[in-house]
């Protein structure tokens, strides 16, 4: 058996050049490997063997961190067709098999300084299985020992931009290989006539934000707008002293709607349905979290004349990360500029989330309905409305998302971690179907 080591750095960023040369060598497997990497005994063999027993074009496994002088345990995850973000943690030593990484490289046209990779395995996962062996095969020593929180949001940092645009065009090659890519064709709403109580409702679902929640109804009912509207807050049981903070605050503003739901097994996006689907809920419902703030009190408004203006099912805004005291923190300003009224509906289907805050026209939401789930639901939705949809950004900031020990996602271990990204993994699946699907119904096939 002939094997190939092909060493690249811990980003796992390569160019086509580096890939075509490794191309070039005749060999039964490449191995590729990150540097820093140590091998626990017969790792390497361990993957062939799975290789060979599952007949898989590539083999990736588990592995150990150490952490301040300790292992700490590093599980990665099964590979779903939906998996496509391009952050995807094979760990650092993939073993490819030698005829399906030419074959893959020679069909390379791209000339990639980063993305080379990224399209590699794309083609390869278009080829045959990538298998995850669930066992732990090396260590590489922690080199970012940033919280989950904080490192999220690498993704939308503008010093990565150039490399994200690369991660794109590789992604939309392979949506078009599988059929699942769209055209820039998505329809405008077309306005239903109606009865609505207000213009717009403020949405904020919340359990247990005794500390912040009031700050977050304070700042929409700062709104100023040339519209009426309320704002619903769905109190999903809390137990902290945040209920009794929303009763004194509905009790003195009437534009405030506190939704006490007897269902107790509602997440986020349960909560979401039960605003939404309430008589009180107005046209168009606008996103806040119980943490955050809207940035002037202007915002409101512009989100409203956002999805007006541009004849879209859902309107993302930008906002600004701060900590609790609201100074800003990095990475700043998060616009998702990555969006593109031509590209951003496929591209969706490559990047973990699509922005805040959102904005929705309500007959469609009450007819989609959110998952009923605490992660992801509006990811969920913004893939779905994306299909046929357009949706509408604005880039400037008009919201200050805050971060604090108390946010949901502010330092997840790893279990938790790979449970969030397999179930927005398996929503890009479920569009990857629906994608193809819809597709060779058009064409006739």
């Amino acid at each position: 058996m002939e094997f190939h080591s092909f060493q690249v750095g811990r980003d796992f960023l390569a160019g086509s050049g580096e890939l075509r040369a490794v191309g070039e060598v005749a060999c039964d497997y490449v191995l590729i490997r990150a540097g820093g990497v140590r091998l626990y005994p017969w790792a390497e063999e361990r993957l062939v063997q799975a290789a060979e027993a599952s007949g898989a074009v590539m083999v990736y496994g588990d592995y150990d961190v150490w952490r301040e002088g300790r292992r700490v345990a590093h599980p990665t995850m099964a590979y779903r067709a939906g998996s496509l973000r391009d952050d995807f943690d094979f760990g650092a030593l993939w073993v490819v098999r030698g005829e399906a990484f030419r074959a893959a490289v020679a069909q390379m046209t791209a000339d990639y300084r980063y993305a080379a990779l990224y399209d590699l395995r794309l083609r390869l996962s278009r080829m045959g299985e990538l298998f995850h062996l669930p066992e732990c095969l090396y260590a590489v020593e922690e080199t970012d020992g940033r919280a989950s929180g904080e490192k999220q949001f690498d993704y939308v940092n503008p010093r990565n931009r150039e490399v994200q645009v690369e991660m794109e065009a590789a992604c939309t090659e392979h949506l078009k290989a599988v059929g699942a890519y769209l055209a820039p064709r998505c329809r405008e709403v077309a306005w239903e006539e109606g009865e609505f109580p207000v213009e717009a409702s403020v949405v904020i679902p919340v359990r247990n934000r005794v500390r912040t929640v009031g700050d977050a109804v304070r700042s929409a009912l700062e709104q100023q707008t040339d519209f009426p509207f309320n704002v619903i807050v769905v109190d999903n049981h809390s137990t902290d002293g945040t209920t009794e903070v929303l009763a004194e605050l509905a009790a003195s503003h009437p534009a405030v709607v506190h939704l006490c739901p007897e269902e107790t097994t509602l997440g986020i996006g349960g909560c979401w349905n039960a605003a939404v689907l309430s008589p009180r809920c107005g046209r168009f419902a606008v996103q806040l979290d119980s943490d955050d703030l809207y940035a002037s009190p202007q915002t409101l408004q512009r989100m409203v004349e956002g999805l007006r203006g541009q004849r879209c099912a859902m309107l993302v805004g930008s906002y600004r990360m701060v900590n609790f005291d609201l100074e800003e923190i990095p990475p700043g300003v998060i616009d998702h500029r990555e969006w593109t009224e031509e590209n951003g509906h496929n591209n969706a289907l490559r990047i973990n989330g699509l922005g805040a805050p959102r904005a929705f026209y309500t007959p469609l939401i009450r007819r989609l309905k959110f998952p009923n789930v605490s992660y992801g639901e509006d990811y969920a939705v913004g893939l779905a409305l994306s299909r046929h949809y357009r949706i509408g950004r604005i880039y400037e900031p008009v919201y200050l998302c805050r971060r604090w020990e108390g946010n949901s996602d502010a330092a997840l271990d790893v279990a938790r971690l790979n449970a969030y990204n397999d179930y927005k993994d398996a929503l890009r699946t479920l569009e990857l179907s629906a994608r193809m699907a819809e597709n060779k119904m058009r064409h006739g096939e």
